[in-house]
């Protein structure tokens, strides 16, 4: 029986999550399956693959064929590497020890890449709030300075008033006065 390692979707339209199975070839891609040896999520980022790495391993070292997906997934979880280092191995060309020694090397080295570019954009995360941040005070400043404007105009217009308003009352207040001088 020829076997893939190959995607089956699971979720809703347009929320994709995969599950990594073992299938005949013939299988449909939902179909039945003979094993499930991890999940894929492309919805995060990064992608999230949860993999049992054992079976994986298992599964290509007796040639189950992957379809490019899966490849590309196997290869960034090291299950390629391992192979790789098995059939060294194999060969001769080292021992057990340091193809394991080498593997966690590969592994460590793939980790910190990993986590500096999550630092990375990390950082660009706060770049881009403290910009946006930045942008509003300008935005609030601007409106502050218009609002004091316009209180200012309407209190010196409120002002003018009453000093035409003090500046009636105040001939009317003289006249007034100086009428029971004059009797």
């Amino acid at each position: 029986m020829a076997t893939k390692i190959r995607l089956q979707r699971n979720g809703r339209k347009g929320y994709a999550f995969y599950s990594i199975v073992i299938a005949d070839v013939r299988a449909p891609r939902d179909g039945k399956f003979t094993e499930k040896i991890g999940t894929y999520n492309p919805n995060t980022n990064p992608a999230t693959v949860d993999l049992n790495f054992e079976r994986a391993l298992h599964w290509v070292m007796v040639g189950a064929q992957p379809t490019d997906t899966v490849r590309n997934i196997l290869s960034r979880e090291g299950v390629y590497m391992k192979k790789h280092l098995l059939g060294g191995v194999a060969k001769g060309a080292f021992d057990e020890a340091q193809a394991e020694a080498k593997f966690n090397a590969w592994k460590e080295n793939k980790q910190s890449g990993l986590a500096a570019l999550k630092a990375k954009n990390e950082e660009a995360k706060k770049a881009a709030a403290k910009l946006r941040l930045e942008a509003e005070k300008k935005v609030n400043e601007e409106i502050a300075k218009k609002v004091a404007e316009k209180k200012a105009a309407e209190i010196a217009a409120k002002a003018e008033a009453e000093a035409a308003a003090t500046a009636e009352e105040a001939p009317a207040a003289e006249t007034t006065a100086e009428t029971p001088a004059e009797a």
